[in-house]
């Protein structure tokens, strides 16, 4: 039966409790609560594209304008020290959801997300305040950085552990539909401000309309999530521990193992998302000096056709299995990193041709990747270690990429990025060939 407490207030339910339920949820109860799940994804991803898609106006913003490349990149540099928190939310919003369970963590990284957007629509300017911006900056990305670590890893754990063990990977694919439409979201913002503003005005005020928007849809996030059930699986763990039964210990062996797996199969990714989705449409604009409304309308459109493949691939790999589908993500993308690379020059068609090509193959890989993170991840540590080892690889790999990828070009020695690509692909080829299939597996305890 599920546990709560009532408080004074009408109607109030306290969400520390855990909610356990003896029952099996109802195939309704469960796409209510991925529906609920998949909201929320949108505003976190949202919240943390729209970051990079105005980072040549944050750049004008907070730091001097003596030297604008010296701008930009102080600004993906905060990018990345956002990152640095990533691991440390993974580790105590997997902790919470591993002993209060998934629900209430998930609540809890809504409202800090909403918060961290809010507050940098409302910082002063470098103008204003001088430095001090630029450290109030970091600090917003720093809290968006804690609770991004939290949601994203407690994201994939109660997706996979509400689906149908056969359609684990299809169910998965929701995480990355709502992570596409959330970039969508933001870079079809930037597009509206971009096509209806002047170039003064989006870099006086315009770019702050863009958060304030992340803030406001916190609210409806928020009430969703507030309605979703926990699931079967943390609910048979914590009532197993509720009766003092107690799981064996993980041995080093065994933590080790999958670590070392997950952060392998999330190098290439990682570096490949940050590239041709999050950062694409700026890398355009900075680099090969395209127009901005040009390039954010072909990101949108090259971004629309990604909800297309996504339910394919992650249904595909419930056919095929994790193995295999990994194998063949990671080998196109040793293939084909320089080809599109070079096939990007100032015109927005370019950007959409390559952003579509590196879109694709890169969900090949994701479409399934909560799935498969759940299945190699024991559950009674699969919050706290899902959390953790994704998002260290996140800011190991993804966090780094924009920056290293903005500063190879600018010494002209572009191809040292992609051969860093290539490498990582083949770790990723390595940690797949030695992967058991998971694909239609029982979770792990």
């Amino acid at each position: 039966m599920e546990t709560i407490n009532i408080s004074t207030a009408p109607g109030a339910v306290d969400l520390s409790a855990p909610r356990v339920d003896d029952s099996k949820h109802t195939l309704a109860d469960r796409k209510r609560s991925l529906k609920a799940a998949a909201v929320g994804n949108i505003l976190e991803w949202y919240d943390w594209t729209i970051y990079g898609t105005f980072s040549v106006y944050l750049a004008a913003n907070f730091f001097s304008k003596s030297d604008p490349t010296s701008a930009l990149l102080s600004t993906l540099a905060i990018f990345a020290g956002g990152f640095l928190a990533r691991p440390i939310g993974g580790f105590v919003f997997g902790r919470l959801a591993d002993g209060k369970g998934r629900r209430l963590a998930l609540v809890t990284t809504m409202v800090l997300l909403a918060a961290a957007s809010l507050g940098i629509a409302l910082l002063p300017s470098y103008a204003e305040i001088g430095s001090w911006a630029s450290l109030a900056l970091f600090l917003m990305r720093v809290i968006q950085g804690f609770a991004h670590g939290g949601e994203s890893g407690v994201s994939y754990v109660y997706v996979a552990e509400i689906a149908p063990k056969e359609k684990r990977g299809l169910w998965a694919s929701s995480v990355y539909v709502s992570v596409i439409l959330g970039v969508m979201l933001a870079t079809g913002v930037a597009a509206a401000l971009s096509a209806n503003l002047s170039s003064e005005e989006m870099n006086s005020w315009g770019w702050r309309v863009g958060f304030g928007i992340g803030a406001v849809l916190g609210i409806y996030a928020l009430f969703m999530r507030r309605k979703a059930v926990e699931t079967e699986a943390f609910s048979a763990l914590h009532k197993k521990q509720a009766k003092g039964e107690q799981s064996k210990p993980l041995s080093k062996g065994e933590i080790a193992k999958f670590t070392i797996r997950v952060i392998a199969l999330n190098a290439a990714m990682n570096v490949w998302y940050y590239i041709w989705v999050a950062f694409a449409p700026a890398m355009a604009i900075a680099i090969h000096k395209m127009d901005a409304k040009g390039a954010y309308v072909a990101s949108l459109c090259a971004q629309a056709l990604t909800l297309l493949f996504l339910p394919i691939f992650g249904a595909m790999s419930d056919r095929i299995g994790r193995r295999r589908t990994m194998l063949i993500f990671a080998s196109l993308i040793a293939v084909m990193v320089i080809p599109i690379q070079m096939f990007l020059t100032n015109q927005p068609w370019t950007l959409f041709v390559a952003q579509a090509l590196g879109l694709v193959i890169w969900t090949i890989g994701v479409a399934h990747y909560p799935a498969l993170m759940a299945e190699l991840v024991p559950g009674r540590v699969r919050g706290v270690g899902v959390g953790i080892l994704t998002s260290l690889a996140v800011g190991l790999f993804g966090g780094t990429a924009p920056y290293l990828n903005t500063w190879t070009q600018s010494i002209g020695a572009s191809w040292l990025f992609q051969a860093y690509i290539i490498v990582l692909a083949i770790i990723t080829i390595i940690a797949a060939v030695s992967m058991k299939e998971t694909a239609g597996s029982e979770l792990k305890s």
